[in-house]
């Protein structure tokens, strides 16, 4: 009986309805690099000082500029070279005094500033900006600090609460629904949190939508994959992943043309309603719905398939079948991914690879931002080393494999962040080149690890499979922001030094897994233990 992969090499493995599902469902990995990275331009920290009473008047009397207005706030503590100071401290002094002179106003009021009486800042901020964030309209500077940390964390925390529950309903209800389902709240959440009036709902809000907006990609991911030949399924699953990188490059010129957080995320949200059409325009899985028993709708499927790629229906397509041997339904188990020896050994390392690529993916971008000079400039050539990062991949995957690209990726990625520690922070355009390398090493391990879990892992469990590993992506991301903004409080390499570790480890352990190169993708149990055996 003819499988999936036997009918598409007939009717066309990578045909006008394949090319056709491939760019609208692209849309979907674009518009996920805004809630992915949004920090970036949701949070920025601009220059900030304290709102003290008579400064502002004596400002305009004697013409100061803000720079010369934070010699008069005293720097809390922050890390050594911090592009975005932290002015968490004042001088309770009574700026109105009008024997105040405009050369050196304090030497008027003690011979040693060190005399003078500091306090907290107690009647709000000035901003150095022409747009807003949340820092900048809830105050999170300072004391409050800690909570664009939180921020950034809430959305992973979303992913990895979503990862067990929307997996397991796309395994068990179908990609379709799934995609649907999770388009639908990622939209409203995302619109919510435009209009959210307050820190807390704000929190509220980012959480809901990280819930869904993982397994809205991933659920996309996976019916690409399921949709095309082996000859071509590699390449759609990187374009897939390049279709993200874009979605960044338009975010850094959105961000630019849009200072304002709300406007921002407002814009990025809203066209997430379109994807609702894809109930017409995208088919389920036919692989899924043979792993269900529903061979009818399976046929069907595959006869559209046929028709839409102008090729005839082979004569023995009502015999489709996933696998001759299998007689009953089956259904997903997160027990399934550790029930034999081999599937537990790739799932520890997957889930290793997936929070290591994490942690050094978003550490990096927050460290290049809060290092930076230009933060869309830097944040838009970061964002560019992407795109080299996939083609080194689509030429090397086929001649080298998946798992030494993989390893190697991963290597080069901790090196270049223990380089940095060495480089000194004036030099900001070897610092930024640097870490554009080790964006790139990250880039590449990414977009190979969903790869690579995606082809280890049978069909029935493939989405769980793939939801279930990138969850550890996810706890690297709710720690990564407390890794970047804490760490550097201590020292400033202090971060690169433990990206470089993991790193460097991760590319080690990569050799461990079996290569996947050439390989049909497993349908049972079974065949994934005794892959390449």
């Amino acid at each position: 009986m003819p499988t999936v992969d036997d009918v598409l090499d007939k009717v066309g493995e990578f045909g006008w309805f394949q090319k056709q599902v491939f760019l609208i469902l692209c849309l979907i990995s674009a518009a996920f690099a805004p809630i992915y990275v949004g920090i970036v331009f949701l949070a920025f920290t601009p220059d900030h000082r304290c709102l003290s009473p008579g400064v502002a008047e004596l400002s305009r009397r004697c013409g100061w500029s803000l720079a010369e207005e934070l010699n008069y706030t005293v720097p809390g503590p922050g890390p050594a070279g911090d592009a975005f100071p932290r002015q968490c401290r004042r001088y309770e002094v009574d700026w109105n005094q009008s024997a105040l002179g405009c050369e050196d106003p304090l030497a008027g009021l003690a011979a040693n500033r060190s005399h003078l009486p500091l306090g907290p800042c107690q009647h709000g901020w000035v901003y150095d900006t022409p747009g807003s964030s949340i820092v900048t309209e809830f105050n999170l500077v300072c004391d409050d600090s800690w909570k664009v940390d939180l921020f950034q964390s809430c959305v992973n925390v979303g992913f990895f609460l979503g990862s067990l529950g929307i997996g397991y309903i796309a395994d068990r209800f179908g990609r379709k629904v799934c995609l649907l389902a999770t388009t639908l709240i990622s939209a409203i959440s995302g619109v919510l949190t435009a209009i959210a009036p307050d820190y807390t709902s704000l929190l509220f809000f980012r959480l809901l939508q990280g819930l869904v907006s993982k397994g809205n990609w991933a659920a996309g991911y996976t019916l690409i994959t399921e949709f095309v030949g082996p000859g071509y399924r590699r390449t759609v699953a990187i374009l897939y992943q390049v279709a993200f990188t874009v979605g960044l490059v338009l975010l850094s010129g959105l961000a630019y043309v849009l200072p304002h957080w709300r406007w921002l995320q407002l814009t990025v949200s809203l066209p997430t309603f379109l994807f609702l059409l894809y109930y017409w325009c995208v088919p389920e899985s036919p692989r899924w719905l043979l792993s269900q028993k529903r061979d009818t709708q399976a046929i069907k499927i595959m006869d559209h398939i046929a028709q839409k790629n102008r090729k005839l229906s082979p004569a023995d397509l009502k015999m489709l079948s996933l696998e001759e041997d299998i007689t009953e339904k089956l259904s997903p188990s997160f027990a399934d991914l550790f029930r034999t020896p081999r599937l537990r050994k790739n799932t520890f390392i997957l889930m290793y690879l997936w929070f290591t690529s994490s942690v050094l993916y978003q550490g990096l971008i927050m460290h290049v931002g809060a290092t930076g000079g230009n933060l869309y400039l830097d944040f838009f050539y970061s964002a560019l080393v992407e795109f080299p990062a996939a083609f080194a991949i689509l030429v090397t995957i086929d001649r080298v494999g998946r798992i030494y690209p993989l390893a190697v990726s991963n290597l080069v990625a901790g090196t270049a962040c223990f380089v940095m520690i060495f480089i000194s922070h004036d030099i900001h355009w070897l610092n930024v080149t640097v870490a554009c390398v080790g964006r790139m090493g990250i880039t590449i391990a990414f977009q190979m690890v969903c790869l690579v879990n995606a082809e280890l892992y049978p069909t029935f469990i493939r989405n769980l499979g793939v939801m279930v590993c990138s969850s550890l992506c996810d706890l690297g991301g709710i720690i990564a922001p407390f890794l970047v903004f804490r760490l550097m409080e201590v020292w400033q390499g202090l971060p690169l030094m433990l990206f470089a570790a993991i790193g460097l480890v991760a590319g080690a352990t990569t050799l461990l897994l079996p290569e996947t190169k050439g390989a049909a993708l497993p349908e049972t149990i079974e065949d994934a233990e005794n892959f390449r055996r």
